[in-house]
């Protein structure tokens, strides 16, 4: 935690970008100022191993000898979609609501591959694999997802078997299932 808290900032804007790989990427402050820098530690702090860009994020930062960092993750709201409708064929005879009635299921990180824009979990307490598509990702405001992570899914029945609808990073998960 911050050593000065005189210098700590509650800051709401916007992700500019994040690489999973790189392990950092950047916010841009809603009032202005510079680039915000956002380390992989402080994002899995939160629960999460990415964050989609242009999610929208609330965070504490401190003022450093390098610059602007963010020392907690608050809060992220995925990116806004312009096209409102189903984000793969798979759901479109969904309605929204439909998919968020559906109940959290906990699974874990099969393997997922950003490149090819899919990958699997597996549920606890099931053999079968689910399919994670990126765009499900990128709508739940994930970017990447790393093998073993602990995710809450909602899980539908689509034309090649078992898929996830919708992605919430575990921690989130749980403060969902407390909220309901």
């Amino acid at each position: 935690m911050a050593e000065d808290l005189s210098s700590m900032n509650q800051v709401t804007g916007q992700v500019k970008w994040f690489d999973p790989t790189k392990g950092y990427g950047f916010v841009v402050a809603d009032q202005g100022g510079p680039d915000i820098l956002l380390h992989m530690n402080v994002l899995r702090n939160f629960g999460q191993s990415s964050v989609a860009d242009g999610s929208r994020i609330e965070i504490l930062t401190q003022e450093t000898d390098r610059g602007v960092q963010a020392i907690e993750v608050l809060a992220i709201e995925p990116p806004e979609r312009e096209d409102c409708g189903p984000v793969l064929s798979d759901f479109s005879h969904l309605e929204p609501e439909e998919i968020r009635q559906r109940p959290l299921e906990p699974a874990r990180v099969k393997w997922f591959d950003k490149g090819k824009g899919f990958g699997f979990a597996n549920v606890f307490g099931r053999n079968e694999d689910v399919f994670l598509h990126i765009e499900v990702l990128r709508q739940s405001g994930l970017a990447d997802l790393q093998p073993g992570e602990a995710l809450a899914m909602r899980v539908i029945d689509g034309r090649r078997g078992r898929m996830a609808a919708e992605v919430l990073a575990w921690e989130a998960g749980l403060t969902e299932a407390g909220a309901a």
